[in-house]
């Protein structure tokens, strides 16, 4: 299937750290061992290539097994991001502690669930000031039972549909540094889905984070949050279960934000070949639309199977872009010199607030590199003001795209500090405001793509504009402040109780 990767400041020292998941043999249970790598770059040293030095052994956070994916989160509230591990087989919590070590704590925890995890997320749904975790499984997969699905009799990838699929699982967090498993309690247990992607989000603006999960070959799903302890799917009433055609699709990853600019969050999945890839545009009315094909996205994205995927401005222009990682499942594709069967170019999307325009080509070799891509995270890894891609591939090293985008357009980065409960605001929102009245917002989290995790830490475009009125955050719980001193290409740290209230 193919794991993914993590950008995450660990240390606390102000740069992003690699954490990458690797898979291995199904049959002795043993993979390649996960691998931590963290960030040389000195403060203030500029633009660059950062050294980065494998500091795995010493961290204690090189799980063997076959991997799938990573969240990253304070669920202690301790100041420092922890990790959550999917595997199929057992998934595994590091806990942070502290002094550039991480103690594995899954099963003292009650979240090391041994089903086949696949893409995961925290988010303080209850809001109590603790996060909690919600874990995407994908089949009911045995190695003893493992069919031959082609008529040549060649071992490929089985269609999810031979296997039966698996219900996600939602932990509550209970403050003691242990989770209660609250899934059935929730409503989660009615709904199967052969899961790979989850994301954040609160799609009805009530205040309460909802999830959505992008399930491979079944409706997805898109859980309401009632504010009450439970969740009702409402994806079918909402137009985000099936695509514009009624048709389930194979969803693999998923990336939420306003591409548009209208103060509601939009849905991006990515898919198989010959699907399309699927844009699902919110009406500000509970409902969404299937804009793919009117906003330019239908018909680059039917030549190639997609996994990771984020939204993100690499152009610091103030519109939303898009990075789509390629690779394939099946052997459909022709032998080729040197180029794995599986590989395809990935993809990078122009955005204007409307239309998006296939860029890769003119974006330098590096966007539209030909792998067998999986997961994808996003971050500034160097500090210089453009988000850098990191990206997972199967068979082959990860690659990790910076992104050149120079001096010329300027830009805005936010760090949020809480001083209750959870430490890094997870799930607040926030909304840039500009001098001309215009209003941009994004949530607060790590979570989205495919089995992987970007930077929480926030990044707005300014193109050539310096005129900022300022930054509104409303933080879980609802209190909303505005901070007014907030300084262009540099990272602002907004610290809670420290800005006006209106």
């Amino acid at each position: 299937m193919g794991s993914g990767g993590a950008l995450v400041d660990y240390d606390k020292d102000g740069d992003l750290d690699i954490y990458l998941v690797q898979s291995g043999s199904l049959e002795s249970g043993e993979g390649a061992e996960n691998r931590l790598y963290r960030n040389g770059l000195l403060p203030d040293a500029g633009s660059g290539t950062p050294p980065f030095e494998d500091v795995t052994a010493g961290a204690g956070v090189g799980h063997r097994g076959y991997g799938m994916g990573v969240a990253t989160g304070d669920f202690n509230n301790d100041g420092f991001l922890d990790l959550f591990v999917t595997n199929f087989g057992r998934n595994a919590l590091y806990r942070n502690e502290g002094d550039g070590t991480f103690d594995e704590v899954g099963s003292a925890a009650g979240v090391d669930d041994d089903r086949w995890g696949t893409s995961a997320a925290f988010l303080d749904f209850d809001l109590d000031g603790y996060l909690d975790l919600f874990v995407v499984n994908y089949v009911d997969f045995r190695v003893s039972e493992n069919p031959v699905c082609r008529p040549t009799g060649e071992r490929d990838y089985c269609h999810p549909r031979n296997f039966d699929p698996q219900v996600d699982i939602l932990y509550r967090n209970r403050g003691d540094g242990t989770f209660a498993d609250v899934t059935s309690a929730a409503g989660i247990e009615r709904a199967y889905g052969s899961g790979l992607g989850v994301a954040v989000m609160d799609f009805d603006g009530d205040g309460w984070l909802d999830l959505y999960v992008a399930n491979d070959g079944n409706e997805n799903q898109l859980w309401r949050n009632r504010g009450n302890g439970t969740f009702e799917d409402v994806a079918l009433f909402a137009g985000v279960a099936l695509n514009g055609d009624g048709a389930a699709e194979a969803g693999m990853g998923i990336a939420v934000d306003d591409f548009d600019r209208d103060g509601d969050p939009d849905i991006f999945v990515t898919h198989l070949r010959d699907e399309t890839n699927t844009l699902y545009e919110n009406q500000g009315n509970g409902l969404f639309e299937d804009t793919t094909f009117p906003r330019g996205l239908g018909y680059p994205s039917l030549a190639a199977t997609a996994f990771g995927v984020g939204w993100l401005d690499f152009d610091n222009d103030g519109f939303s872009d898009l990075f789509v990682a390629n690779g394939s499942v099946a052997l459909g594709l022709p032998e080729r010199s040197g180029v794995s069967r599986y590989a395809e170019p990935n993809q990078l999307f122009r955005g204007d607030g409307g239309r998006f325009e296939a860029v890769s080509m003119g974006s330098g070799p590096a966007a539209g590199l030909i792998e067998v891509s999986r997961g994808t995270a996003f971050g500034d890894v160097d500090g210089d003001g453009g988000v850098d891609v990191l990206i997972s591939n199967n068979d082959g090293p990860a690659q990790l795209l910076l992104n050149q985008v120079g001096a010329g357009r300027r830009w805005i980065a936010l760090k949020l500090k809480r001083i209750r409960g959870e430490t890094l605001g997870y799930g607040a929102q926030v909304t840039l405001v500009r001098q001309r009245g215009e209003r941009v917002r994004k949530l607060v989290g790590s979570d989205g793509s495919y089995a992987s995790a970007s930077d929480p830490r926030i990044h707005f475009g300014l193109d050539a504009d310096t005129e900022v009125s300022g930054v509104e955050v409303t933080w879980p719980g609802g209190v909303t402040e505005f901070f007014g001193d907030v300084a262009v290409d540099r990272e602002n740290e907004l610290v809670e109780g420290t800005g006006s209230r209106g």
